[in-house]
């Protein structure tokens, strides 16, 4: 596979064999599958598992690409994965962490300099409002990150526009370099588990999207996405102008046209229309 670096663009194969590597699978941090990833030299393979996590991955980063966001996210490709004669539909990233520097998840930075859990310590805040300001200080006061809340921010939009029911505290993440022993924030990444893509548990195709809105909850600071929106863009303020339309993501499902199937194509359509109305004061006008 041969890629390149300019504006975070890969050219891929259609289809790529991974019989001679072998996945590494997840570590737990999530409560939902199983997904095989490969990581061979600077690119990442995951494989579908749950649904249409992939594509939900490719969809969203280019979303992202005809946007305005002041933060790096990481870019997903479609390619086709040949393993043990099968044939998954999967998408490919390359690698963002760069030499001498690791991710550690905020749920694992909390619990080294504090010695407990934060997801566990944020339930002790009746107000949303609490938690959100609790977990910025401290990632702020341990990393020495400064405007971590608009980040968060950025991320809790993306994340009720695109009803992304994953992002616990392993979900969110700093960059470490252990040479230089400074942080620095992680690009946007994980939107796997966005716009329904687990069909096989809690969002088969049969359920409409309406059905799928009013099951879905949010994480971390509020099971409901708007409340959570709400009370960070109260602190910190908008942070994402979105600057695409039904157009946009119509041309992104043709694109993949043959890995997925139309009723799932056209799931995603009707609920990003809903979406783009709902979530409208994020839209470039």
């Amino acid at each position: 596979m041969d890629h390149d670096g300019k504006k975070g663009e890969m050219i891929f194969m259609d289809k790529v064999e991974l019989d001679k590597y072998s996945p590494l699978h997840k570590t737990g941090h999530t409560s939902k599958g199983d997904q095989r990833k490969w990581k061979i030299e600077n690119l990442w393979y995951k494989a579908d598992y749950m649904g249409y996590e992939s594509l939900a991955e490719v969809l969203v980063s280019k979303l992202l690409d005809r946007s305005e966001l002041s933060y790096p996210f990481v870019r997903y490709e479609p390619v086709q994965i040949e393993y043990k004669e099968q044939v998954i539909s999967g998408c490919v990233s390359e690698d963002f962490l760069k030499k001498n520097e690791i991710l550690i998840p905020v749920e694992k930075l909390y619990r080294q300099y504090m010695g407990e859990s934060l997801a566990i310590r944020l339930t002790d805040f009746e107000e949303v409002t609490e938690r959100i300001q609790y977990m910025v200080e401290q990632v702020e006061r341990i990393t020495e990150i400064e405007g971590f809340g608009k980040y968060i921010t950025a991320m809790l939009e993306i994340d009720a526009f695109f009803v992304n029911e994953d992002r616990h505290t392993n979900n969110i993440a700093v960059i470490y370099n252990e040479k230089t022993q400074r942080y620095s924030l992680s690009p946007l990444f994980d939107q796997g588990l966005c716009i329904f893509a687990d069909t096989s548990v809690d969002y088969p195709l049969e359920l409409s999207y309406e059905a799928c809105l009013e099951k879905i909850e949010s994480k971390p600071f509020s099971m409901d996405f708007d409340i959570q929106l709400e009370a960070a863009e109260g602190l910190y303020g908008t942070q994402i102008d979105f600057n695409f339309n039904i157009e946009d993501v119509n041309a992104i499902l043709d694109s993949v046209d043959g890995m997925y199937s139309e009723e799932i194509c056209n799931r995603i359509r009707e609920l990003l229309r809903y979406q783009i109305r709902k979530y409208s004061y994020l839209i470039k006008k």
